[in-house]
Order: C-alpha cells, then structure tokens, then sequence
C-alpha cells in the first residue's frame, strides 16, 4: 500500500471488524520502552506526522541528549482506538528496573502519571493491589523496543536484553517489534542481526523526523506507516483466537508476582 491508502486503513481501524470482534478490548496501545535518549519520544513525534500532520509539530518533548526526557507513562492517542504511550525509559536492564517496566507493559501504572522506581519488594505489591480497585483490563498491548544504532553495546547487556525481550513476550503475548533509530549514523545492519538472532520477528530501520529535520518525503512516511499497519496486523491475527481480557490480566499479575518475588530472593 502506498502512503495515503496505509493512512485509511489505520485511521478507519477499528477492533469490532477484526473476525471475533473485540472480545471486551476497546483499545490498543502501543507500548515503546527502551534505555533513556534512545528516541521514543522522537518517534512519537514522527509517527504523528506521517499519520496527520501538514506541518511538523513535537508533541512530546524528544531529549537531545542520553538523559532522557520522560518521567511519566505518557500517551498520545494516535486514532480513536490506538494510543502511543512514552513509558519511561530506563539506564540500564538490571532486575530492579526492568520489573518497573513489567508494570508499566502490564498496564499496572497509571497512564499519564510519574513513574517512580522502588526497590522494595512491600512497596511495589502494595502498589499492584492498589490498581485493583480500578483494573484496567480492556487494552491489547503491543511492545515496541526502541533502540539507537548510534550506542555501543556491551556483551552482557546483550544478553540481557535478550531475556527481557523474552519476558516482555511472554507478558504480552507478542514479541516486542525492534525500532532501530538513527538508522544513517550508524551499522543498523549488525544491530538489526543481531535483534534477529534474539527472535525478533519484526525489525525497523528508521530516521526519525526531528525540529532540525522534518523534510517530508515518501520513504521515510512510509517506514512509520508500515510499521504501525504491522501492528494492526498482529492484533487483527491475535483476535482470530478467542480471548479472555480480564484473565489475561490475571495472567500478567501472576508473571509480575513471580518476577518480583525472584528478584526479592535475589
């Protein structure tokens, strides 16, 4: 499809046409997580523009520099049943941060809310409960992990990186989509294997729009309208099965139980 034929569809998705119909989800987010400065928040910024904008506008505020920008779970509605939501991004992938962002790709913070890292054990069930009282159960998670080829990566943080994606996997049903950014300034080629050899199954090169950069053109329209309609291709092929949204809930609850229990063992 050629850019204002992937625009349609997108705009004109909605989760009552896919072939059980919605099963009790009325919207679909799509999560990016990834290290600080990566360029989530740039993303966002260039996905909106290929979907709507005629002139240029950031929408969420895009760090110049590996400090990041985003303290909060922030969304910005993309259509009328697909969100983006900016989780915050972490420094590094040990057991303390990633279980935040379990919670964050579970839905068990708040959208729109400072996110706070807490180390302890208490704090964070009590946290988990707390949510309970108003479970957000009607939303289908896509994972999208975002990453710059301009950052080296040690061994260790390969591997990982490699079990995260995994986890996130098995939290949500779907393996994370790769979004290679600044994909001119460096060897996207052997970051974009190496994504493959952790069973990446969807990679995507892309250079995002910025304030600096924003002249449009077809191509680069199309790697964020491609990749949004790849999105929708894996929710349509998630909703062919019957569903359960409130047990799989349930089931995300349990898998951040289990993480957070090892990792207080640890």
């Amino acid at each position: 499809m050629d850019v204002d034929q992937l625009k349609e569809y997108i705009q004109s998705f909605n989760l009552n046409n896919c072939a059980l119909g919605n099963q009790g989800y009325n919207r679909i987010l799509l999560q990016l997580f990834g290290f600080l400065g990566h360029g989530k928040s740039s993303f966002i910024n260039s996905c909106k523009y290929a979907l709507y904008d005629k002139v240029f506008t950031p929408h969420a505020e895009a760090a110049q520099a590996d400090g990041g920008l985003t303290m909060e779970r922030k969304s910005y509605p993309i259509t009328n049943n697909i969100t983006m939501v900016d989780n915050r991004g972490c420094s590094m992938l040990n057991c303390f941060e990633t279980g935040e962002i379990y919670a964050q790709l579970g839905n068990f913070n708040p959208l729109d809310q400072r996110v706070e890292w807490t180390k302890e054990y208490e704090e964070m069930l009590d946290r988990l409960e707390d949510v309970d009282v108003e479970p957000n159960f009607t939303d289908i998670t896509v994972p999208i992990f975002v990453y710059s080829v301009k950052k080296e990566i040690a061994d260790k943080e390969r591997e990982e990186i490699k079990t995260f994606l995994k986890n996130c996997r098995d939290l949500t049903g779907i393996f994370p989509i790769i979004v290679l950014t600044h994909k001119t300034s460096g060897p996207f080629s052997k970051f974009r294997d190496m994504f493959e050899g952790m069973g990446a199954e969807e990679i995507f090169a892309v250079e995002n729009y910025t304030v600096e950069d924003h002249l449009k053109t077809r191509g680069r329209h199309l790697q964020f309208l491609n990749l949004i309609y790849k999105v929708l291709l894996d929710v349509n092929f998630k909703l062919k099965e019957e569903r359960n949204p409130r047990k799989e809930r349930a089931e995300r609850k349990k898998f951040l139980h289990r993480f957070l229990h090892e990792r207080e063992q640890k």
